[in-house]
């Protein structure tokens, strides 16, 4: 698999215009973390071959728990990532169980303590709520642990049931509670009030920061910045159009050996470039400029766009401030359903 992605780095046309000033590297997508140092470097002198990478670039890797310990942190700090993403989900030991998570609750808190003696200042945690097992005791609980260790950035989640899945079939069958939306609604409220309090940045729906922490990487993506993704399932994007790898592991490599990569393409219309800038600006704390899509788009989506948000405006969910639209904290409930709305 190293092999196949390296060789897809050597094997993708970079144009000049891409090739310099990658500002961001993520490692994600799976379990980065069971890699050596070798294996993390192989790709990264690949990547280096390629393209310009900025001075100050952060390098990010995903990692579960039970994976971290002093050594492996050394290692990965050598090999340059200077940032992690630490898939916890919860801090309690039930919940923990329920998710078919491998790592413990006392995993979860050692990590987060060896990662500050390794010297690491910025990385960042998961968390879920709204699951069928977690109370509103329980999800202060996780966020008193949060403010306790003093962590730099959270990206908190609802759960969601996915059609197929294990969790889907277990409610089915009544084995598990369904997915209770009042609570969610609830243990979303209660987040976004206590992280304002405890002086956390609220700068997209899932996300939150203390000052200056903020995940340079995911939000390229809400700014709709290009950037190029290697390994199954990996997407890439342009700005005029998105490319995907095919995910299974077995025929990407076999196509990478042949000198092909396996890629689907959709080159985006107008409209869905305009629809996907107002699905990802209004998730995040700046909102959505009008006059950027009068600039790009022109004056008659901007004028469509500002009638259309009236009754959002009206109903409190939406607010204006200068040329922009600003999802409420009440409106961030209903961020989707807004968006879709608003779409052309």
């Amino acid at each position: 698999m190293i092999d196949a992605i390296v060789n897809e780095v050597r094997l993708t046309p970079i144009s000049t215009s891409t090739a310099g000033n990658i500002e961001t590297l993520y490692f994600g997508g799976g379990t980065p973390s069971i890699l050596d140092t070798d294996e993390l470097t192989r790709i990264i002198e690949a990547l280096k071959q390629q393209f310009i990478f900025v001075a100050d670039i952060e390098i990010t890797l995903e990692a579960n728990p039970d994976d971290i310990n002093a050594k492996k942190l050394i290692e990965w700090g050598s090999v340059g990532i200077n940032r992690l993403s630490v898939g916890i989900q919860s801090f309690g030991e039930e919940e923990l169980r329920w998710m078919n998570r491998v790592h413990t609750a006392e995993e979860s808190l050692q990590c987060i303590d060896r990662i500050f003696e390794a010297g690491f200042t910025n990385f960042s945690v998961d968390l879920i709520y709204g699951s069928p097992l977690l109370t509103d005791d329980n999800w202060k609980r996780n966020l008193d642990l949060v403010f306790e260790k003093n962590i730099p950035h959270i990206s908190c989640y609802a759960l969601t049931v996915e059609p197929k899945t294990a969790l889907d079939k277990m409610i089915t069958l009544k084995k598990t509670a369904p997915i209770d939306a009042e609570k969610q609604a609830r243990q979303f409220i209660s987040l976004m009030e206590r992280m304002e309090a405890a002086g956390y940045d609220h700068y997209e729906i899932s996300n939150f920061a203390r000052p200056g922490m903020r995940s340079r990487h995911n939000s390229s993506y809400w700014q709709n910045k290009t950037y190029f993704g290697f390994g199954p399932s990996a997407h890439s994007f342009d700005g005029n159009s998105r490319k995907w790898n095919i995910a299974n592991n077995a025929l990407y490599m076999r196509s990478i050996e042949k000198g092909m990569i396996p890629f689907e393409e959709e080159v985006l219309t107008t409209t869905q470039k305009l629809n996907e800038y107002i699905m990802t600006a209004l998730r995040t704390v700046e909102g959505l400029d009008i006059e950027r899509i009068k600039e790009i788009f022109g004056v008659e989506f901007k004028n469509k766009l500002q009638a259309a948000s009236g009754k959002w405006k009206a109903g409190g969910k939406i607010l204006m401030e200068g040329s922009r639209l600003i999802l409420t904290k009440e409106g961030k409930l209903f961020a989707d359903g807004v968006a879709s709305d608003l779409f052309f």
